[in-house]
Order: structure tokens, then sequence, then C-alpha cells
């Protein structure tokens, strides 16, 4: 059976990874599994890809493997793009969902209805030794509401309404959220590439 390595830690990308690569017959290694500590690698890339690269192609180089990583985060038009990489960390460390929440909507306060288009973005780079890493993403399209609401996903999820919705992210399902999420789009165009593994 095939082997590849997740470069993450977030037991919730895990599992999704290890559901996504099962019916390929595609064995899921995450970085917890690993016999060694792996410290966490600094995303110093501009842009999504940079950092998904980084992540997918040291610790490729480190054990020789197939390795899966992902960038993802929350595009602003009316902002210029942020938080873009910076999503997780937009507040500042330690990462705070709810202070990243509030500064963005501090930010756009004064940004008109019809002018607060966003996206999120996932980028899924998976390298592999001697070989030029691959590269599949995936988009959400939608816009930011003026206060949050709901209980369920995380992140930006509260603020963040999907095109076609009336309901923020944290208010679907999380079923359905899954089904339209920027990291499904992402897996829906790596399923297309699969025999590249």
């Amino acid at each position: 059976m095939k082997k590849i390595i997740i470069a993450t830690k977030n037991k919730g990308k895990v599992k999704e990874f290890r559901d996504f690569f099962a019916p390929h017959h595609i064995e899921v290694v995450s970085l917890l599994d690993l016999d060694e500590d792996i410290p966490d690698i600094e995303e110093t890339g501009e842009s999504f890809v940079e950092n998904a690269a980084i992540k997918a192609e040291q610790i490729s180089n480190r054990f020789q493997k197939t390795v899966l990583a992902d960038d993802s985060g929350l595009v602003i038009d009316s902002l210029e793009g942020r938080p873009g990489v910076y999503s997780a960390r937009y507040a500042g460390e330690p990462t705070d969902d709810q202070a990243n929440i509030d500064k963005v909507l501090e930010e756009m306060k004064e940004i008109p209805e019809g002018e607060r288009g966003a996206r999120f973005v996932c980028v899924l780079a998976i390298a592999q030794p001697g070989q030029e890493p691959l590269f599949v993403t995936g988009y959400c399209e939608g816009h930011i509401q003026t206060e949050q609401s709901g209980e369920n996903g995380f992140g930006y999820d509260p603020i963040f309404v999907p095109e076609g919705y009336e309901k923020t992210m944290a208010e679907l399902d999380p079923a359905e959220k899954n089904q339209i999420s920027h990291r499904k789009i992402a897996m829906n165009q790596l399923e297309q590439n699969i025999h590249l593994l």
C-alpha cells in the first residue's frame, strides 16, 4: 500500500485526509505518528502556495517520502487580500479566532454591503523526492457579514457567508459545510490527479 505523510498535527485534518485517501488504498501518516518530534516549520512564504511548498518539501526531503501539506486562509477584497497568509495569527500571537474576527470586523466597519466580497482559499502541495511539487487550489467564494453568528466551525466561519447562502459557515451543518469548503474543493482537484502520487 502506498503511504503519504500529511504535514500536520491537527487531528481533525488527519481524519479528513484518511477518509479521503482510504478508497485510493493510500495509507495516511501524520506528524503525530512519526517516531521523532517534528518542530513547527516556519511559514516564511508570501503566498499560500509558497507556505504549502515549504512545509511539504522540508518534510519530504527529511524522510524521502511523499508528503502533502496545506496552507489556507481568508482573502478579503476590500482589505487588499488581508488577512491572507496571516489568517491564523492576524491579531497577533498566540493565535486567537475571536481576536482575529474582531480585527476584521473593525477594519471593515465602513465597508458597504456590496463591497464585502471574500473567499476562503486552500492550497494543497504534494512533494515527492526528486520531483517538482504538485499544487491544487480550492476556493469558496462569499462575503463578510457585519456581525458574527453561528456556533459551528472555527476560524472566520462565524462572519463568512458562502455564495448562494443566507447563513454563515458557522450556521451550516458541518456535513453541508464540508461539501462546499475550500479544502473539499481542493481535494476534488487532487482526486483528479491521484494517479500522479
